[in-house]
């Protein structure tokens, strides 16, 4: 780890003088990429963070938003732990479970659902499925350990994945506002201390590791950059936390992720303007002789520091030693300098602000991306259906949420396979559910980054919608590769603005979120890549869910779309052509259809098309008859759009104000029967199960 000869520069001015070692690697992480979000700074502005529902917006460990109706408080974030991913599937990704969890830990709130968005290389090499297996692992172990369902999420395969994997990782949490924590610390003389497992070299310079590229050597060289969790005492964590919210004991609260304890305790410092007296030789070590940096800078997970009042510090140590947990008294709040003590020795002395919030932000240079061409290929329509229903990209994802308790909790009212989770918000009497949806297509931003990133805003606000809910707010996980690239960067501000044009459009608020950048590898950079979580409520039981009933009509909520750009036949079958615009005026015609007492199924348009859709909604005991004016209408991914089966498809028409085309209808044979252009082809629920069982097969 070292400061760059700029940065260096800037520190010596700040200080008056040469920094300690300590403080040079300090500076070297809090200012890095990962941490300071030096190239994409200037351009999170593009996002709207406020409405009625936000209770704590952008800069906290998760944002807070009410719930419409109630007295309740949801907590959301998301975090990416890519990297790590990469050099070790299993713990890369178990540990940013354990991440985020505790980001919702410090708000006051209790974990009640995890969402995951995974993207990989071609799902045809051999590396890609093995760090498939093992991320999926890490999060399941660990979720499942903890107790905290995973609900919702995304599985996409890119070849620009192929050397640097995405691991996207989102929490809900729930909270009353007379429990709610931020991280400010509020008063000089309060104590800090540190609850949880006691700190080793793990992880060190993790903040910093994400903050470049990956190397060939990357799996071996940065094996130590890579955290090591333990799911065990996360749950003991989670538990203890509750008591202490219970006695009252937590003044304020940050975890310690990126940069360990000297990023979790300047940062809470700086945020409240004032100052710390750390004495690191108090912090409970599980390694011998560490040192300063390392006891600094060590990702170590499972930990949480905490602001506590002097007169409640033996009460937080009873708690912490009845659940079998470390805890040190390390240091207080100041009015003065970030300060740190090792052996007797000032290490490190600086402004917590200049710490935490003076890294300066870094212009970089770009080149818009230029759309493409159009060149369709146009074969048999068999051809064209079989090789959509047997990509990766449209293949069930039940081999990979089967390994997950989605259910642990008991709120889990609408199940991963749905368009989106749904979670009962017990608290409220009115049955009021949480909604949940995550993810992202990199083949519609590789395609078109604006355009892509904004249709990712529609398609996870119609996920919502087909589920009869609305959203309250979202976060993002803004992915890109090397920003020093002028094409790549072009490619990252495009989707940055999209995505922020998007939210706009569905008028969902960006309340937080995460930045990831030099996220390439020898095999090139990866594909802008903007996971969005979104959180949204309904506060009626029940609505229907996407499988047919067999004895409605089928009509297309939105009409007919033609763009083909980003789709998966393209994909499959070769060619280019534009995206498809995204209209979000079809996300609240599709809610309103969804709450109908008429509607007997409703599932929206998203990869593959109209074509997966309708193959999604077919069961053993039901099928559909539909007839399509083309390809294109067959497998434009253009979202805002959804099928309805319905028992009164004239009043379901006569209701909405958008498009609502007549597709056909369902039947009781379970076999799908589509014709194009006086072509017609059928197949029954057995051969699509089949052909989307691609990642079973090759994985169990």
């Amino acid at each position: 780890m070292s400061l760059g000869d700029s940065d260096r520069e800037r520190v010596v001015a700040a200080l008056g003088r040469d920094p300690t070692p300590a403080e040079a690697a300090l500076f070297e992480n809090l200012w890095s990429e990962h941490c300071a979000y030096r190239s994409s700074r200037s351009l999170l502005s593009a996002f709207d963070s406020d409405s009625e529902a936000v209770v704590v917006g952008p800069g906290d460990d998760a944002a807070v938003v009410r719930v419409p109706g109630t007295d309740q408080l949801v907590t959301v974030g998301v975090e990416s732990h890519n990297h790590p991913s990469y050099v070790d599937p299993y713990d890369g990704a178990a540990t940013g479970v354990g991440g985020i969890v505790r980001d919702t830990l410090s708000m006051g709130a209790y974990p009640i659902a995890l969402a995951d968005a995974l993207y990989f290389g071609d799902f045809d090499d051999e590396h890609a499925r093995y760090l498939l297996d093992g991320v999926v692992e890490g999060i399941s172990d660990y979720g499942n350990a903890i107790g905290v369902p995973t609900v919702a999420g995304a599985t996409q395969f890119h070849d620009g994945y192929t050397g640097n994997p995405l691991v996207n990782v989102a929490c809900v949490g729930l909270v009353t506002e007379d429990r709610l924590v931020t991280a400010a610390a509020k008063s000089p003389g309060n104590k800090l201390v540190l609850v949880g497992n006691a700190t080793g070299r793990d992880g060190l310079g993790g903040a910093s590791f994400a903050s470049e590229d990956l190397a060939e050597d990357a799996e071996t060289a940065d094996r130590p950059a890579v955290q090591v969790g333990d799911p065990y005492t996360e749950k003991l964590l989670i538990e203890a936390n509750e008591t202490l919210l219970d006695r009252d004991l937590v003044v304020a609260a940050r975890d310690l992720g990126a940069a360990g304890l000297g990023g979790a305790s300047s940062e809470m410092v700086a945020q409240g303007e004032l100052g710390a007296r750390i004495t690191l030789d108090a912090v409970h070590q599980r390694e011998p002789e560490m040192n300063a940096m390392e006891i600094l800078l060590a990702e170590s997970q499972e930990r949480m520091c905490y602001e506590v009042a002097p007169a409640d510090v033996d009460a937080v140590r009873e708690v912490a030693t009845r659940y079998d947990l470390g805890c040190s008294v390390i240091g207080e709040v100041t009015t003065g300098n970030y300060v740190c003590e090792f052996d007797g020795e000032t290490v490190v002395d600086a402004p917590a602000t200049v710490l935490a919030d003076g890294a300066p932000a870094t212009d970089q240079p770009s080149t818009a991306p230029q759309a493409p061409a159009t060149d369709r290929p146009d074969p048999a329509l068999g051809t064209a259906i079989d090789a959509v229903l047997s990509a990766p990209n449209t293949a069930s994802n039940e081999w990979v949420y089967r390994q997950y308790d989605h259910e642990v909790g008991a709120r889990t009212v609408q199940r991963p396979g749905e368009d989106a989770a749904g979670l009962a918000l017990h608290e409220a009497d009115d049955g009021t559910t949480v909604a949940l949806s995550a993810g992202a297509n990199p083949g519609w931003t590789a395609c078109q980054p604006y355009a892509g990133a904004y249709a990712t805003a529609v398609e996870n606000a119609t996920n919502l919608a087909a589920a009869g809910a609305e959203p309250l707010a979202a976060v993002d996980c803004l992915n890109g590769g090397n920003p020093e690239d002028p094409d790549v960067y072009g490619g990252f501000e495009a989707m940055v603005a999209g995505l922020a044009d998007g939210c706009r459009a569905i008028d969902t608020p960006v309340v937080g979120g995460n930045v990831s950048l030099y996220n390439d590898s020898a095999t090139g950079p990866i594909a802008p890549t903007p996971t969005l979580a979104v959180v949204g409520y309904r506060d009626q039981h029940p609505v229907p869910g996407s499988g047919l009933a067999g004895d409605g009509d089928l009509v297309l909520v939105g009409g007919h779309a033609d763009g083909l750009g980003g789709s998966v036949y393209l994909q499959a079958l070769g060619g280019t052509d534009q995206f498809p615009a995204a209209d979000a005026a079809g996300v609240d015609a599709v809610r309103e259809a969804a709450t109908r007492a008429d509607t007997l199924a409703v599932h929206d348009i998203s990869d593959g098309g109209l074509a997966v859709t309708l193959a999604e909604m077919v069961t053993a005991d039901a099928g559909a008859t539909v007839t399509v004016p083309g390809l294109a209408a067959l497998f434009s991914e253009c979202p805002g759009r959804a099928v309805v089966e319905t028992r009164d498809a004239d009043a379901l028409q006569a209701a909405l104000d958008v498009p609502v085309v007549r597709l056909g209808s369902a039947t009781t044979d379970g076999t799908l029967s589509v014709t194009v252009d006086d072509e017609t082809v059928t197949r029954d629920a057995a051969t699509i199960r089949d052909h989307r069982g691609v990642i079973a097969r090759e994985l169990d």
